[in-house]
């Protein structure tokens, strides 16, 4: 008896060294492979504060104030389970351009449920308004979505009526859980013009606002075919998608922003834009070692620093991709 005791203590450690030494193999496999990627919701965050940190420091010189600076970053290496983290991510701001993915989303939205006419010049209108960024493009398709059109000044009754309308798109996004945003003007160069300066003068928010996580919310469903259903999602992306190492493109989305800091065969879909005193861009990236991230960085009163964003952007891809 105390021998077979003795045998079947034997088997029971070396059985256990053996499962001991398996684990540590597979430890020290997965550390060569670099299990210094950051996975959880915490080394998410900590990899976007070292962002916005090194940021801030390198743009002291600029004076480049910590609030003058908002991100958004979402992991989407595993779509199912996206790991998102912020910098002042709830802050609302100007969002220039970036302001067309939402009208661009609730284009096909409206589409997709028979209220807007899918026509080739609202076609037409949806390239001009991502890929060009024009702003009478944009005009256009706010007047389809809301039902208004620009003009001379109207009565009260009216232009309480008018604006009513115009908070279309606001109500839809209100009603899928986006807080903190407003998107119901027409983007302008020169200023507003009849009825849009009798409405910003009477209506508060007097502009576009949005901010770094609902907008990366919008471009995370875009790119996972989520925002309105897999192929309208699909159409979006083919407007949004970046050559930015085609040589001779000068699509200024696809050199500057966030493609400056994109290594050689990483994939890019971005809505970008500046303004006299901003700058901004969403970018949804697909890297050449499979990971996949969207990224969103707001600039206030920095539009002339064109390797801000681009900064950010490299400091995220260091932690989400190390070198191997």
């Amino acid at each position: 008896m105390n021998l077979m005791l003795t045998l079947f203590r034997s088997t029971i450690l070396t059985v256990g060294l053996v499962s001991s030494l398996l684990s540590t193999g597979r430890a020290q496999t997965q550390a060569e492979k670099g299990s210094a990627v950051p996975t959880s919701q915490k080394d998410i965050q900590a990899l976007v504060d070292q962002a916005a940190a090194k940021t801030l420091e390198k743009f002291a010189s600029k004076k480049l104030g910590s609030n003058e600076l908002a991100i958004t970053l979402i992991d989407l290496r595993d779509a199912a389970h996206p790991v998102q983290a912020s910098y002042r991510g709830d802050v609302p701001m100007y969002p220039a351009s970036v302001i067309k993915l939402f009208y661009l989303t609730a284009a096909h939205r409206q589409m997709e449920d028979g209220k807007l006419k899918d026509t080739a010049e609202l076609r037409r209108a949806m390239r001009d308004m991502i890929v060009e960024s024009l702003n009478e493009a944009t005009g256009y398709i706010v007047d389809l979505l809301t039902g208004t059109t620009s003009g001379p000044e109207l009565s009260d009754a009216e232009i309480k009526e008018w604006h009513d309308k115009r908070d279309a798109v606001n109500r839809y996004f209100s009603s899928l859980g986006y807080t903190n945003i407003n998107v119901n003007k027409k983007p302008w160069c020169e200023g507003p013009y009849g009825r849009e300066t009798q409405a910003t003068k009477l209506f508060k928010p007097t502009r576009n606002q949005l901010t770094t996580e609902a907008t990366a919310r919008l471009l995370s469903e875009i790119a996972t075919g989520k925002a309105v259903s897999v192929a309208r999602c699909e159409e979006m992306k083919e407007l949004l998608k970046r050559e930015y190492e085609k040589p001779g493109n000068n699509d200024g989305q696809a050199h500057g922003f966030t493609a400056m800091a994109l290594p050689k065969g990483a994939k890019l879909w971005s809505k970008a834009g500046w303004t006299s005193d901003t700058r901004h861009d969403a970018a949804y990236v697909e890297m050449p070692d499979g990971a996949k991230f969207v990224l969103v960085t707001f600039t206030l009163n920095h539009a002339s620093e064109r390797e801000i964003i681009p900064a950010v952007a490299k400091t995220v891809i260091a932690g989400l991709c190390p070198t191997k």
